[in-house]
Formats: C-alpha cells, sequence, structure tokens
C-alpha cells in the first residue's frame, strides 16, 4: 500500500519562485509589446520613401521637425490606426500597390477622422554600391532617375490627372519661394484630374507642385477634412529638408492639412512593407477583451495567494512496497485476502505449524501423517490432556468457509503457544 508522508522542509523558496514567475512575465508582457511596437529586428534604414528611412528618398528629416514644432508625431505600422482621429501622412511606393493606397484614401474620406496628406513618389534609388570610395551611413542611397508613378490616374483622387517631369526655375507658396535640389528633374501636376487641386505651392511655370482637393460639402454644414497631394516629393523629403525654406513650407503644408489644430501626426509605414499585426498587450486590455483580461489577472493572483500559503509543507509519497519480512507478510496476506484463497493456506499452515511443535518435542519426522500421530503420542507420554493435534490439523483441512478457516488455523496456532509457553 502506497504511503503519504510530509517533508520537513520545502525544496523551493517562495522568494525565488516568486522572483521566476515575475520575471517570466515581465518578459511575455515586453514581447507582446515589441511586437506591437515593430521591434522584430526588420531594418527600417533600408534607403526607402518612408517616414523611417534616412536615404534621400525617406521623411525622416520631416518627422524630426515635426517633432521640434511641437507636434504628436507617431510612425504607424498598423493597419487599422490609419483611421484614427489625426493627420495621415502617407507615403506610396513607386511600385507599390495603387489598391491599398485606394483603399486606405477612400475609408480615411468614408469615416470622415481627419485630413489626409499623400507624398507622391517620383526617385529610383539603390544602396550606395560597396565599391564607391564615399563615406557612407547605414540606409544612405544613391538617387539614379526619376519618373512619375504609372499608377496616377488608377487612383480615384487623381483620375485623369497628367503629371510631367521637367525643368524650372524655382517654387512659390505660403508667402516663400526657393529652389529646389534639382531643378532639372522636377514632379508636377499639368493636367488637372477630374476633380480638381487648389494649388497651394507652384513652380515657376505654374504648375501644382502641392494641392489641395477641392471637395463637395455632400450636403452638411461643414466643410470635409482635407486631402492634400504633394506632388513634388524634394519639399518634403529628406533631400529637400537641407534647405530652410522648405522645411519652413513643409511644416505650412502640415499646418494647411490639419486646419492649424493641434492634432496628432501619424506617418504611415505599411505601405512601405513595414505593418506590424496588432499589439497584443494593446489589444487585451480593450473592449471586449477587457473583461476577459481583468479575469485572468484575478484568477491568477487567487492561485498565486493559495500556492504560497497552503496549509503544511508539501505531501511526499513514501514507496510502493514496505520493507522488511513483517510487512512481506502483511503485503502476502492482503493479496489473499482481496484475492479470497484462503483455502490455498490449508496445507501449508497446517505443515508449518506442525513442523515447529514436532521440532520443539524433538521429533524429525518429515510425512505430515506421521509426524501428527508422532505428536500426539508424544504428548500422551508426558500427560498432556488437552486437544489432540490431529483432530485439530484436521479441522483446518476440512474447512471451507473462511471464517472456519480462520478459526481452525488460530486454534493451531493456540495449540503451539500452549505448548511452547
Amino acid at each position: 500500500m502506497t504511503q503519504v508522508s510530509s517533508s520537513r522542509a520545502n525544496p523551493f523558496r517562495p522568494g525565488v519562485v516568486l522572483a521566476v514567475l515575475a520575471i517570466g512575465a515581465s518578459a511575455f508582457l515586453l514581447m507582446l509589446y515589441a511586437l506591437g511596437q515593430g521591434w522584430t529586428g526588420q531594418q527600417d534604414r533600408d534607403g526607402g520613401t518612408h517616414a523611417a528611412s534616412n536615404g534621400l528618398t525617406g521623411f525622416a528629416g520631416l518627422v524630426q521637425v515635426a517633432e521640434g514644432s511641437g507636434y504628436s508625431v507617431e510612425l504607424s505600422r498598423n493597419r487599422a490606426r490609419t483611421n484614427d482621429y489625426g493627420l495621415v501622412v502617407l507615403t506610396p511606393q513607386l511600385y507599390g500597390d495603387i489598391a491599398e493606397l485606394s483603399e486606405l484614401v477612400e475609408e480615411r474620406q468614408n469615416l470622415d477622422s481627419g485630413p489626409t496628406l499623400i507624398i507622391m513618389p517620383k526617385w529610383a534609388a539603390y544602396p550606395i554600391p560597396a565599391q564607391n570610395e564615399v563615406e557612407t551611413e547605414e540606409g544612405w542611397v544613391m538617387l539614379v532617375d526619376a519618373r512619375a508613378p504609372g499608377w496616377v490616374n488608377e487612383l480615384a483622387l487623381t483620375e485623369g490627372a497628367e503629371l510631367s517631369l521637367g525643368q524650372t526655375n524655382g517654387w512659390n507658396g505660403f508667402g516663400r519661394n526657393g529652389d529646389l535640389p534639382d531643378e532639372t528633374r522636377v514632379q508636377a501636376l499639368t493636367g488637372q484630374p477630374d476633380q480638381p487641386f487648389k494649388p497651394l505651392v507652384v513652380d515657376s511655370e505654374g504648375d501644382v507642385l502641392v494641392g489641395a482637393l477641392e471637395q463637395e460639402t455632400n450636403g452638411y454644414d461643414y466643410e470635409p477634412w482635407p486631402v492634400i497631394v504633394v506632388f513634388e516629393p524634394d519639399l518634403m523629403n529628406n533631400y529637400g529638408m537641407a534647405d530652410r525654406e522648405r522645411a519652413r513650407t513643409a511644416m505650412s503644408i502640415i499646418s494647411a492639412a490639419t486646419l492649424g489644430d493641434d492634432m496628432p501626426v501619424k506617418f504611415d509605414l505599411t505601405l512601405a512593407g513595414l505593418g506590424t499585426s496588432e499589439n497584443l498587450l494593446t489589444l487585451a486590455f480593450s473592449p471586449p477583451f477587457l473583461a476577459a483580461t481583468l479575469c485572468l489577472i484575478l484568477a491568477s493572483i487567487v492561485i498565486a495567494w493559495r500556492a504560497f500559503r497552503r496549509f503544511g509543507p508539501p505531501a511526499v509519497e513514501g514507496p510502493a512496497i514496505a520493507r522488511g519480512k513483517r510487512q512481506l507478510a502483511r503485503n502476502g496476506a492482503a493479496l489473499v485476502a482481496q484475492l479470497k484463497r484462503f483455502h490455498l493456506l490449508k496445507e501449508p499452515y497446517e505443515a508449518l505449524i506442525g513442523k515447529r511443535v514436532a521440532n520443539h518435542l524433538g521429533l524429525r519426522i518429515a510425512d505430515n501423517d506421521a509426524r501428527e500421530i508422532a505428536i500426539d503420542r508424544k504428548l500422551q507420554a508426558r500427560g498432556h490432556t488437552g486437544p489432540r493435534f490431529v483432530d485439530l490439523a484436521g479441522d483446518l483441512r476440512e474447512a471451507e468457509r473462511p471464517g472456519d478457516i480462520i478459526r481452525a488455523a488460530r486454534a493451531l496456532r493456540q495449540f503451539e503457544r500452549n505448548l511452547t509457553q
């Protein structure tokens, strides 16, 4: 039978266990936060056309200037966050997915969640080759070619528009003027689309470099949020932000998009392929998952409290089979009792008692029947007046029911005790 005992000391100190659990839980929460923030080891400084890039075609400089101007700036890696309130800056790729861009712009207009700023691409750029003997940093690129995006007429906003690349002598807008980094390859709107744009910044020829979409009120008593398209990216990319006047004009464009309101500015990274899934940590504390999260936290606290405040030390199981002759005999007897095979013990027990009585009387007879007769003769010669051994052994052999077998065995055992005392 299995014995259960209690150990004197807990092998694990509660403080150590609590520290291990705390470290594990913290690491798990940090992993969820890192996944949501895009800390996946993916390299953002890839020289691409997005807000995390420090290459000529990137917009990391615009992000820094916007932050320095007091705006709350966020690099959005989550597709769903582009529908939140605030200004969303979209930076489509030269060879990007126009369907995804169209869907983003349409959702922004339908939800009326804030203004939208679209910076058109123009440059084809590649990483600087290692064989070029120039000092470079990670993410720097060289400009190879300039071309208008081929998907302009596939976007509903610019359907019917004409984009041209050509030479100009400068730009003017928002009361400022200046030149561009490369005035031989300037991208401008030369033919208005079906839904025209109001010029905000133009070049020396009067072509639109930055325009605001002229939208209808659709019967409402308020104006829809602005949709501004920057056709010449050198006004806002890292290539163009090296000039003070262009940097100030970039902030004027953002101010025109926000209507001067203090609202967050989100730079979308999903169009550049840098999107991530929903932040699981934030999602767990948002409805409708908040209730389940709170229940899970409470259950964890209760389980931890019960684990550290249990009654007594942990129970330790003893060996399944105890050692020793006495325990071995008990285990054998328990097995016989469970199987109800008492009749198998009658002859062996009678022979055992008979042999011990014969040894006590000095008899050396192997045969059971002869030994029983010799025992009674020896005792009769000594004047023994009790029951005969032959009769007691016969009662044991003739017993059939368990109770009769046990009584007959006890009588034989008592006969031996009376003789040996």
